[in-house]
C-alpha cells in the first residue's frame, strides 16, 4: 500500500509505504492555528520525501509542546513534521492524497479546544459548497 501526499501547490510531495500507525486530532492552539489538527503518525522507514525539501519551513516547539510544525514556504500548507529525525513523527492528514486506511483514534489537548470546534450532529452537511441562502440565517 502506497499513500501519496502533497502540499497545495505540489512543491512538496511525499509517499508513505503502508498504513500509518495511528491517526489523531490535536486541539492545541499551535496545531489549530497552523492547520495541522488531523495527524497521522508514520515511521522514518515508511516515509519518503519525493520533492520540495528546500521549500519546507519549520516552526520550533515551545514548551509544553514537543513537536515542531513545518509548512510549505511557497503555498503555506501545513505539513506536520516531514523533516523529523525521530523514529515516529506526525504528518498532516489533510495533505494525504490517498485514503490512509485508518480513522481518527484519539483526540488530544481537548482542554484547548474552542467551544465552536465541534459541529452539532444536527448541523446540515453538504457534498459541495452550499448556496449561502441555505446556510445563512433569515
Amino acid at each position: 500500500m502506497e499513500i501519496r501526499g502533497s502540499c497545495l501547490c505540489g512543491a512538496v510531495r511525499f509517499v508513505i509505504e503502508g498504513a500509518p500507525a495511528l491517526m489523531g486530532r490535536c486541539h492545541c492552539t499551535r496545531c489549530r492555528k497552523l492547520g495541522t489538527s488531523d495527524i497521522v503518525f508514520v515511521t522514518q522507514a515508511q516515509f519518503r520525501l519525493l520533492s520540495g525539501a528546500e521549500e519546507i519551513d519549520t516552526v520550533a516547539p515551545v514548551p509544553p509542546y514537543t513537536f515542531a510544525r513545518s509548512f510549505c514556504g511557497r503555498c503555506g500548507t501545513s505539513l506536520g513534521e516531514p523533516l523529523s529525525s525521530e523514529t515516529s513523527f506526525p504528518i498532516n492528514a489533510q495533505c494525504l492524497d490517498d485514503d490512509p486506511g485508518i480513522r481518527i483514534g484519539f483526540e488530544e489537548f481537548t482542554a484547548e479546544a474552542p467551544a465552536w470546534a465541534t459541529a452539532p450532529d444536527t448541523a446540515p452537511r453538504f457534498e459541495g459548497a452550499p448556496d449561502l441562502a441555505q446556510v445563512l440565517p433569515d
